[in-house]
């Protein structure tokens, strides 16, 4: 695409056209004390110059073994079969966009697919759709599923063990929407109940929406919250993890309409928070409100396999203002990355991920719990990531082990300033005993 820069000529006949003397007359309604009175850009560089300048500042970046990296709250570091890489740099597959021909991309249809068979075994969902953006739009959207297959119920009770970014995005996806949002804050602070929700049930709740496990790690009795939540007449919406699914019970498994998560895990690179991909399965009884679109298999005239759009209540397409979401498209990309990432481990290979995944946070687990001044904020089980009570500030104990290269986990406090002595720690089958040693031999000697 070519880029031709307007002339000062073209700048001042626009401007005679719309009526002003000058540009600055554009922002007279943005208040004066928020505009940039000007750019202050630095001189101008030679491609050279500023090739070096690039890696100065690359070089600032601090790059830890990945034994040494224990972040987590959404986004994992995990090992990535070099069979992603490879497939995704394929031109079929790089450059592809939404198949408006759906019948000319069997390629693309079959690997949606395939995403979808594995999405919805995966989660325990009947149906699972061609992804969504990310982990945190597919837990609203598939909240609002509920509230537009309900028509008349119109609340949504949003656990406050969610993760706040999460419980943000839904507040921004409902709240112009004519949906009221109950978050519930529950007894214990890191791990809900069926106690904290009951006194919030009513006729007038489309879902309960929770995570599991949970933003702090724990691991909720889903299956208590399903059926508390089905007798109160109420769907319930998950938002879970891939990894630890390949060990406990999946969502759909143990009850929930709807299960979402984030898809990074699955051989989506961390790559500084994006792009993801969002998975999104449910129940079929609510198919018909899913977002997005399904990919389906059926035979042509000549009996061959192929491959079909088989659903998709887009704006774009015929149902245009019964469309259920305004999402238009999928994260195809990503979502072939998961595809591969899949099929390259299978069902054994997944579940040593986890196995390991599991085993490396337990173990690092016993080693901090073992110091003193450090204990797990909860006696509920988890898997690979935890939620630590410090003696010092989290972002002191941080500083701290980030000054021997180690990425020590979340501090809470900045999501909350009543949290500013949590820490939460994730460990994966990238981490190690030896890792694990090592940052309790900082955090005993600090």
């Amino acid at each position: 695409m070519v880029f031709n820069p307007h002339t000062s000529d073209d700048r001042r006949q626009m401007l005679e056209t719309i009526g002003i003397d000058s540009v600055e007359e554009l922002f007279a309604p943005v208040p004066e004390d928020v505009r940039f009175p000007e750019l202050n850009l630095p001189p101008s560089l030679t491609e050279m110059q500023a090739n070096r300048r690039m890696q100065d500042l690359a070089s600032l970046n601090l790059v830890p073994n990945p034994e040494d990296n224990y972040m987590g709250a959404g986004s994992y570091q995990h090992y990535v079969p070099a069979t992603v890489g490879q497939v995704l740099s394929r031109g079929e597959f790089y450059t592809a966009y939404t198949p408006y021909q759906p019948e000319v991309a069997q390629g693309t249809l079959q690997v949606i697919y395939e995403f979808q068979s594995m999405v919805a075994e995966l989660l325990g969902t009947e149906v699972a759709n061609a992804s969504m953006y990310d982990g945190a739009t597919a837990f609203a959207e598939g909240a609002l599923m509920t509230v537009a297959n309900s028509k008349k119920k119109h609340r949504i009770v949003l656990a406050g063990t969610v993760h706040p970014a999460y419980r943000q995005v839904m507040h921004t996806y409902v709240d112009n929407a004519g949906v009221t949002v109950t978050e519930v804050q529950p007894a214990n602070p890191f791990v809900l109940t069926v106690d904290d929700i009951t006194p919030h049930l009513g006729d007038d709740v489309a879902c309960v929406a929770v995570a599991y496990p949970n933003f702090f790690g724990a691991i909720e009795d889903v299956a208590a919250l399903a059926e508390a939540a089905h007798a109160a007449g109420t769907a319930l919406v998950v938002s879970t993890s891939p990894v630890p699914l390949g060990l406990l019970k999946s969502p759909g498994e143990l009850g929930a309409d709807v299960v979402t998560a984030e898809g990074q895990s699955l051989g989506v690179a961390q790559s500084y928070g994006g792009p993801y991909v969002g998975l999104l399965g449910s129940t079929k009884a609510l198919v018909r409100q899913m977002p997005g679109r399904i990919a389906g298999i059926t035979t042509d005239s000549e009996g061959k396999r192929g491959y079909v759009l088989t659903l998709q209540t887009r704006e774009q397409h015929i149902r245009r203002e019964k469309a259920t979401s305004n999402i238009c498209t999928n994260q195809g990309l990503m979502a072939t990355a998961a595809t591969v990432y899949m099929s390259t481990l299978g069902p054994e290979g997944f579940r040593e991920v986890s196995r390991a995944s599991y085993s490396n946070a337990h173990y690092l687990a016993d080693q901090i719990t073992a110091l003193d001044g450090y204990e797990l904020a909860y006696e509920a089980p988890f898997f690979n990531e935890f939620t630590l009570k410090t003696e010092k500030s989290a972002a002191d104990v941080l500083e701290s082990l980030l000054a021997e290269g180690i990425l020590g986990g979340v501090d809470l406090g900045q999501f909350n300033p009543e949290w500013d002595h949590l820490l939460l720690i994730a460990a994966t089958e990238l981490n190690s005993k030896d890792g694990a040693d090592h940052l309790a031999e900082v955090l005993r000697n600090s």
